[in-house]
């Protein structure tokens, strides 16, 4: 056994302490609401973590070399909030003074981007836990693209990720599967401190939560420890020295995830309120804020009180952290010149840039009235950009060989002794399998994007985006470039009935501001659509694809249009001479009835359009003469036709237009029984455009251009 490090903790490190406890009640108690008990409690371990054991420089907090810290516990914002502004990430007395105000820097839970030294947007809890296991992942993934050679531990990109979560984080079950991942892949780069108070809103979490969270750890495969402050319930002691040791334990113990549990007493030292619920998230109350500084031996009659001595000796860690980048630059000089095409790989994915001519590694399809399904060519896609894209990189919740996820040749990313017979692989591998653990794989999918360097994608099948909607709406609102890969995305999946048979799916996930649904209509348009949204690096995507064959239509011939305006999410597909007296407008699988109807109205002298809508998102952002030269506002005749509720093409099919939809659940039975039983047909788009028409010719007056909707994530935050 190593022997143990002393921690050197003065009166000037307990002072800044009490100052954090200080400062936490202030806060809340100024803006009326919040969350301080945590805060208070945590003031020694979160101090220890940014002031003695994190490596960090807070003059650059995207310093490359830095050690990661994720507050999973969001709703104790202030946890994080007071450790940035004593070490000068940027945050000032005033920004403290203006928690959970408009436009402050202190929002009511950490946001991404908005905040210098956030590494990711938490509140919801059980997020932060996945996130931080992403981004364990990405820099195992990263060390294999760039210093896979470097001893472990003593590599130019190796650090580690620190976590803090709470009794909540680890009652949500996203924590639980993505902590088991975490174990199975070995992750010796992740820390999580456990703060055990057995405290939440319904006060003592004996009430619904009482297993043994750290057996369940070990369980899992983590390095297990317990810190126990309360002594076993008969004291309190803050042995901040027996963190210190685990800490510096979990660093030694390279082959395994370290899960720290650390009891503490919620809310100390305030005499009246701490171990309740109540100062877990409401403001102390004047009283119990005078009585909890006397205890301190503070002024109650003071506010907000920093002294100068602790400010000066809590700002030293900016010239420890520039004196550590400084040392890490040196050796990065010496690295990039013995590894120039490694130096060049991180400057392009640095910025987040292609290389050129990685288009070229696209496949094509010939037209073919058979034609394949958009899954499989999904699967060609990332096949041939492999060996282009080293940043791509990503898998399935167990659906590899339905989702089309696995390029072919690729390694898997395990550790070597979990590698099977169907799935060869080790820790530097490209093909994820995250299990059945869909809400994971969504947090972990932020996680590895949140780190910086490279573009995940994981798959499943569109119902089971239910799964991942808390992760996939963090996603939108942090701008982060991941891609989801949903396949099966209609009754067109078929015999599976309609447990799997996804009718709502689309436009619940339209309505999530900042995330492009796209909805490719053969195997052409998803090589496109793979093309624009690995080109857009603001946001998440939702590729859906179908189970069936789709017709792959011709390009550039008889009449079709080449994909070249897929990226504009809307395109005239087929066209008529002249003014159409119809615009028909399909996604996906539903793009060939357009087709089709567009030849029996023909067949009765209706002229009629087809327009293929790709993303509803990308076809809001272009402008309007494009839009009005793909759906006329003049043209009051519009049949939408997609296998799933019309809720969201009202606005695009306008005051006449008509939708052929799918407005219940489906069925088990063969695809084209279901898609004949429930009337989405050829006949079924004609009658509705002969509908369309009679309804437009009734009504005068301007023309309706098709609805736009807001483009992306808005508010305060989104203005950086």
């Amino acid at each position: 056994m190593t022997e143990k490090t002393k921690l050197e903790w003065t009166e000037l490190d307990q002072r800044a302490v009490d100052t954090v406890r200080v400062l936490a009640m202030d806060a809340v108690e100024k803006v009326g609401n919040g969350h301080p008990g945590t805060a208070m409690s945590l003031a020694p371990a979160a101090y220890l973590l940014f002031q003695k054991v994190m490596r960090h420089n807070p003059a650059d907090p995207h310093w490359a070399g830095r050690d990661r810290f994720v507050l999973s516990a969001g709703h104790s914002s202030l946890t994080l909030y007071i450790q940035l502004y004593l070490a000068g990430f940027g945050l000032e007395l005033d920004d403290l003074k203006a928690l959970r105000t408009w436009g402050s820097k202190t929002p009511g839970h950490p946001e991404y981007r908005h905040t210098a030294g956030v590494e990711t947007t938490t509140g919801p809890l059980g997020q932060g836990v996945g996130n931080a296991v992403g981004m364990a992942m990405a820099a195992r993934r990263e060390r294999g693209l760039l210093d896979p050679d470097a001893p472990k531990g003593e590599g130019l990109f190796d650090h580690n990720i620190y976590v803090i979560a709470s009794d909540g984080d680890l009652e949500e079950g996203v924590s639980a599967e993505a902590s088991s991942l975490a174990g199975h892949q070995k992750l010796g780069n992740l820390t999580v401190i456990y703060d055990a108070n057995k405290i939440s809103i319904e006060d003592n979490t004996d009430i619904a939560f009482s297993e043994d969270v750290a057996a369940r750890y070990a369980a899992y495969g983590w390095h297990v420890q317990d810190v126990d402050w309360t002594q076993g319930g008969t004291g309190y002691h803050e042995d901040v020295q027996a963190l210190y040791d685990a800490l510096e334990a979990a660093r030694a113990v390279t082959d395994k995830p370290s899960f720290i549990r650390l009891h503490t007493i919620i809310g100390w030292p305030a005499p009246n309120k701490q171990n309740t619920g109540k100062i877990h998230g409401s403001a102390l109350g004047a009283d119990e804020v005078a009585a909890t500084k006397k205890v301190l031996g503070w002024d109650p009659e003071q506010s907000f009180q920093v002294a100068d001595d602790v400010l000066a000796h809590t700002r030293e860690a900016l010239d420890r952290g520039k004196a550590l980048e400084a040392e890490w630059s040196g050796k990065f000089d010496e690295w990039k010149a013995a590894n120039p095409d490694g130096a060049a790989l991180l400057d392009r994915l640095s910025k987040r840039e292609l290389p050129a001519g990685w288009k070229d590694a696209l496949p094509s399809w010939d037209a073919d009235a058979k034609g394949v399904a958009t899954r499989a060519a999904s699967g060609d896609v990332l096949t041939k950009l492999a060996p282009e894209l080293p940043e791509l990189w990503g898998g399935s919740a167990d659906l590899a060989g339905s989702n089309n996820t696995t390029p072919k040749g690729q390694p898997s990313f395990i550790p070597a002794e979990f590698a099977t017979k169907e799935f060869q692989g080790n820790e530097y591998g490209r093909v994820l399998h995250f299990g059945i653990r869909e809400h994971a794989m969504g947090s972990v999918m932020n996680g590895i994007a949140l780190h910086g360097l490279t573009r995940p994608y994981g798959g499943t099948f569109l119902v089971f985006s239910d799964y991942m909607r808390p992760a996939v709406r963090l996603a939108a609102l942090m701008k982060l470039p991941v891609t989801y890969v949903w396949t099966h995305d209609s009754i067109g999946l078929g015999e599976d009935g309609p447990t799997h048979q996804p009718i709502e799916h689309l436009s619940a996930l339209r309505a999530i501001p900042g995330l492009d649904v796209v909805r490719p209509g053969d195997a052409n348009e998803t090589a496109a659509a793979w093309a624009t949204i690995l080109e857009h690096t603001d946001r998440p995507a939702g590729l859906v694809l179908t189970r069936q064959n789709v017709p792959t239509f011709p390009r550039g011939t008889d009449g079709y249009a080449t994909t070249e305006n897929v990226h504009k999410g809307a395109y005239v597909l087929l066209d008529t001479d002249g003014t159409p007296d119809v615009v028909l407008i399909g996604t996906g699988s539903e793009v060939q009835l357009a087709v089709e109807a567009r030849a029996k109205l023909a067949e009765e002298g209706v002229n009629a359009r087809v327009v293929s809508m790709v993303s509803r998102e990308w076809f809001d952002e272009q402008d309007d003469a494009y839009r009005e030269s793909v759906i006329p506002a003049d043209v009051r005749a519009r049949v939408s036709v997609e296998a799933g509720i019309a809720q969201s093409w009202h606005d695009i099919v306008g005051d006449s237009g008509r939708s052929v939809s799918l407005e219940h659940y489906g069925a088990s039975a063969a695809y084209q029984t279901l898609y004949d039983e429930f009337g989405i047909t050829t006949d079924a788009v004609v009658q509705a455009a002969k509908d369309s028409i009679a309804v437009a010719a009734q009504i005068s007056g301007p023309g309706v251009p098709p609805g736009r909707a807001a483009a992306g994530p808005v508010g305060p935050a989104d203005a950086s």
